[in-house]
């Protein structure tokens, strides 16, 4: 019996040392180490790609975000501040009904078909915007013109980058919107365009953050 008693107490405390070995190791040691790495090597990226202006955190270039002009009484939705280069259609995003203690977005796509009715009619609606918002004096777009991902959302509606065609698209309408010369205008997007990752990976993009800021000091320089 004592004999049994022992061989318990000896597996339980085997079994103790383990538990407290493996928890120093995988729940602080190795979190420190991937953190320090992580903060010395890639400082940015592991504080979530922030981007600041004027010292402050204006977003991340990471997550793609609206730039609206105030809600209007009445309105079902805030008109887009055409002062600002325009990111994707956020189609996707809905808002969390469950845990209602805090106001959420969630993020995802629209699960709609590619015949579906109602996608169809957002996309004509998407495009006919585009056209219409776009369009300046002596500059018309047509509609040939509107690249896919002007009128569609991303996967997980918060793509933060938009197509360079799309980008050019809105040059003129920012460069009138903003008392700007166009060459400027497109200089900035030019600038702003990164090529496929690595050569190969990816479509060319433009982070539409990074654009906005440089448009806002573009703008102070007036």
């Amino acid at each position: 019996m004592n004999n049994s008693v022992t061989h318990t107490a000896r597996l339980l405390g085997a079994g103790l040392r383990a538990l407290l070995v493996l928890t120093l190791v995988t729940g602080v040691l190795y979190p420190l180490a991937v953190t320090g790495v992580a903060q010395t090597l890639f400082p940015g990226r592991a504080n979530g790609s922030e981007l600041r202006t004027d010292g402050r955190v204006v977003g991340s270039s990471l997550i793609g975000q609206r730039y609206d002009l105030p809600q209007q009484k009445g309105q079902q939705s805030p008109g887009p501040d055409l002062r600002w280069f325009q990111g994707r259609p956020a189609g996707g995003l809905g808002v969390n009904s469950i845990n209602t203690r805090y106001s959420l977005l969630l993020s995802g796509a629209t699960n709609l078909a590619a015949d579906n009715e109602v996608l169809v009619r957002q996309v004509e609606d998407a495009k006919a915007a585009v056209i219409k918002d776009n369009s300046v004096p002596g500059h018309p777009v047509r509609a040939s013109e509107v690249p896919a991902d002007a009128v569609t959302s991303s996967g997980s509606g918060l793509d933060p980058d938009i197509s360079p065609q799309y980008a050019r698209l809105q040059v003129h309408r920012v460069a009138a919107r903003n008392g700007l010369p166009v060459t400027r205008v497109a200089k900035l997007v030019a600038d702003h365009t990164e090529g496929r990752t690595l050569g190969f990976v990816g479509e060319p993009r433009v982070n539409v953050l990074e654009l906005n800021i440089a448009l806002e000091a573009l703008v102070a320089k007036r």
